[in-house]
């Protein structure tokens, strides 16, 4: 009855998260339609290489400490809240520092000075995307997947409400600016609701799930709550999950940017139709591995190793099938599709959408192993692997994007892809499960040989 309790939490949880990820991948599908449609490939491409350009750098601001937080309440439990203080006087530093570098690029920048203006429109982005993710940190601690769902709901749907505002409220033709204010009033929105629960957090008013209670926790006392920390403590834990996000970004972001500057706008544009398309798409691998279980994963490394192992091998299958549906619907449906809802103007981007859909597979795949890389010791390794293909990823863009523009650019994403998965699987056959990693797999392949011999 336990195992059947469990499985019904799981799928009751998943669903919540799932409901919530694919209302806010429609969300975040149908706003860029309607900027598509609305500003045309031209005017599209400078905004969306704008938003590109600011949430590239967003990693730095939120220094991976979303990610440290799961790991370290998942090795300390309740004694872990001796980082909560320092962690986020860190935060303060960080984001910053980051500001300081999106405004320096915004006015120094090889562009021209509406660029620059928009840039610095979209600054609040950046503290908004803190407050998501930590916000999002406490969730998961909590496992309350349902105001999870809400919480990453939240950005998606006030960005579609405040754009639907400034098309139907202003009078001729509407700026990008206008545009980009809807995104930076959404920001300002997710800080003052962000900072409601992280004060909560921080006078201990929350619930760690997996671990006692706090208040059954003998002799926590204040000397450890309020334990000295220093910020660089705080940087030699997170700065793995800082790097892993900006080289994550550079995967899926870069392309535009570089197309802007190496190629135009529009150029940029007309690419920024087919990765909004896989961007929704993306959301569903990373809503089951960074939402639901990456938190449990960090127990299970350290407490059960066997459960890790039925999950993890469990996921890839499921996963992988999952990306070759999604792929084959997309080449099958798209041609048609985005002529009708981007307009006739974007109708080079299906042959751009019909390479990097077959990244599908192999992302959804390399998501789900990858997420096992971030326990424990292993997630130096893992930026190391993401280092290599960031680094091939640009190399390849900066030499075929001259060459062939947008589709030189997916190209390289897909080699990237395609690198970057073959590294993981390589960690975690070699460090995290050894062999075992790939038993199960092995016994399930030869039976149905036999059944098909």
């Amino acid at each position: 009855m336990k195992v059947f309790s469990y499985i019904y939490k799981s799928l009751t949880a998943l669903s919540f998260l799932f409901i919530g990820s694919l209302l806010g991948a429609f969300l975040a599908f149908a706003t860029q339609i309607i900027l598509a449609r609305e500003l045309g490939p031209d005017r599209y491409g400078f905004f969306a290489t704008g938003l590109a350009t600011v949430t590239l750098i967003v990693p730095l601001a939120t220094f991976g400490l979303q990610g440290f937080w799961l790991k370290v309440f998942g090795l300390e439990g309740w004694r872990a809240i001796r980082w909560l203080n320092p962690s986020l006087r860190f935060s303060v530093f960080t984001t910053t520092t980051t500001l300081l570098i999106l405004i320096t690029w915004a006015f120094f920048g090889p562009h021209g000075s509406s660029f620059s203006w928009l840039l610095v429109i979209l600054l609040p982005i950046v503290i908004g995307y803190l407050f998501i993710d930590l916000v999002s940190g406490k969730l998961q601690l909590e496992e309350r997947y349902n105001t999870l769902a809400l919480w990453r709901l939240m950005p998606h749907f006030l960005r579609f409400l405040f754009l639907l505002v400034v098309i139907f409220t202003t009078t001729g033709e509407y700026t990008i600016n206008s545009i980009g204010a809807a995104y930076a009033i959404t920001a300002v929105i997710i800080i003052a609701i962000g900072s409601v629960q992280l004060l909560l957090m921080l006078k201990g008013n929350f619930y760690l799930k997996g671990h006692a209670r706090q208040d059954e926790v003998t002799n926590l006392s204040e000397d450890l709550r309020h334990s000295k920390v220093k910020s660089s403590d705080i940087y030699k834990q997170s700065w793995p999950f800082a790097l892993t996000g900006i080289l994550y970004l550079i995967f899926f972001q870069s392309d535009v940017i570089l197309l802007k500057y190496l190629v135009n706008d529009e150029t940029a544009g007309i690419y920024s139709v087919a990765f909004s398309i896989m961007a929704a798409v993306y959301l569903l691998p990373s809503t089951i591995f960074q939402k639901f279980l990456l938190p449990k994963y960090h127990r299970w490394a350290e407490n059960d190793r066997s459960h890790f192992l039925q999950v993890y091998r469990f996921s890839n299958g499921v996963i992988l099938l999952l990306g070759i549906l999604i792929a084959s619907l997309i080449v099958i449906t798209m041609p048609s599709i985005i002529p009708l809802l981007f307009g006739a103007a974007y109708k080079e981007a299906v042959d751009i959408l019909f390479i990097i859909a077959l990244c599908a597979p192999i992302h959804f795949l390399a998501t789900s192993i990858g997420a096992t890389l971030v326990t424990q010791e292993h997630m130096r390794r893992k930026v190391l692997y993401i280092g290599i293909g960031a680094i091939i990823n640009i190399s390849l863009n900066l030499l075929l994007i001259p060459l062939y523009g947008a589709k030189g650019a997916a190209v390289s994403t897909l080699v990237s892809e395609i690198i970057l998965l073959v590294f993981f699987l390589f960690a975690v056959k070699r460090y995290v499960f050894g062999n075992d990693a790939w038993k199960g797999w092995n016994l399930k392949l030869k039976n149905t040989l036999r059944r098909m011999g």
